[in-house]
């Protein structure tokens, strides 16, 4: 089984010219996949060189010749960091999906807050000073900025915001997802106080799984640190750290979040957000479970991970109780979207298999 597919060149190349940020990440990837597939030019920011040409050479056998090009920004959150690109390039869309993300800050609002919040505006700020041809900015978001737990609604759709104060987001457990409704009230408040010939959509994704970003195949510096969050709790499963010594199951607790989405949706919701109505766009796939994810590795890969690796699930009991979990309205991304979600089998399986295949190549690097 192989998942490094390489996407059809373009037989012709679109006009609109793309500024997709944060080029190397995790989403951004994929949407960088979709935009290349399309036909689009596009413009990536990544925060050294050394990314920029790896990622470049991940994209060299099936772009058109000068599709895709790189500008390093090391830090988004410094004011005007986009300027001489946005002078540069006369873009017709923004992607914005470059953001701070990790569990725990030193300092939360230098750290955390600020660069979110001042990455997005600073950015909106550049567009509107130099760039008059943009007409659409997507800005990739989370459901941090919807949900409000543990006071859960019912049904959560696009006209939910998080909770969240200032005040709370100085308790590590709230940093981030603070900092992702701050970034997007910011961006919304922007819009209403200047008037930009642009518009805004924003992407609210929850817990994203699937193949991991090509430009990390083959890449001797491979490493679990490179892997994105939602997928850390696959690799980990996949390298027998819920397994005891026994065999037993060592499975973690899959709270506070159940529910997930394919990273592949995501980036073809980001495709559809460049023409569609410029809203809040809320994505989600499917519920899952951490005892869900280990029995789908078991039934699709026991056999070829070996008998020491996966836990035995023998006694073992589903933390996710349907009956009792709140639900969600994702109707909005399927109708003005198009977006035709995938299931948790195919997004773990092929985040397991992208995995395994990336572990070979830098084996042999």
């Amino acid at each position: 089984m192989t998942l490094i597919k390489v996407p059809q060149q373009p037989q012709t190349l679109r006009k609109e010219k793309v500024l997709l940020t944060g080029g190397t990440g995790f989403v951004a990837s994929h949407v960088l996949d979709s935009l290349v597939t399309n036909g689009y030019p596009v413009v990536v920011t990544v925060r050294s060189e050394e990314k920029g040409n790896r990622l470049l050479q991940s994209l060299s056998s099936f772009t058109a010749p000068n599709q895709v090009q790189y500008a390093v920004v090391p830090d988004i959150s410094t004011k005007n960091a986009f300027d001489t690109i946005l002078r540069d390039h006369a873009f017709a869309y923004i992607i914005h999906t470059a953001s701070p993300y990790q569990l725990s800050f030193a300092d939360p609002v230098n750290d955390c807050l600020n660069p979110a919040i001042n990455g997005t505006t600073s950015l909106l700020d550049s567009i509107h000073r130099l760039c008059p041809s943009v007409t659409r900015v997507v800005i990739t978001s989370s459901s941090a900025a919807i949900l409000n737990p543990p006071n859960h609604r019912d049904v959560y759709d696009e006209s939910s915001w998080s909770e969240v104060t200032w005040e709370q987001a100085m308790q590590a457990e709230h940093t981030y997802r603070a900092s992702k409704k701050f970034a997007e009230q910011a961006a919304w408040s922007f819009l209403k106080e200047h008037n930009p010939r642009f518009t805004i959509a924003t992407i609210n994704n929850t817990y994203t799984f699937g193949p991991l970003s090509r430009s990390l195949a083959n890449s001797a510096k491979f490493s679990s640190a490179e892997v994105n969050t939602s997928n850390r709790r696959i690799w980990d499963l996949i390298h027998g750290k819920w397994r005891n010594a026994d065999g037993s199951a060592c499975i973690p607790s899959t709270a506070p979040v159940f529910t997930f989405v394919d990273v592949r949706d995501v980036a073809d919701a980001h495709l559809a957000a460049l023409t569609a109505p410029g809203q809040r766009y809320y994505t989600v796939g499917g519920f899952f479970s951490n005892h869900q994810i280990a029995k789908i590795v078991e039934e699709e890969f026991k056999g070829s991970l070996g008998g020491d690796v996966l836990p035995d699930l023998k006694g073992q009991e589903d933390d996710f109780e349907e009956e009792k979990h709140w639900r969600f309205d994702v109707s909005r991304s399927k109708k003005e979207l198009g977006i035709r979600y995938r299931g948790l089998r195919e997004s773990v399986r092929d985040a397991v298999v992208s995995m395994l295949e990336f572990e070979k190549g830098a084996a042999l690097n």
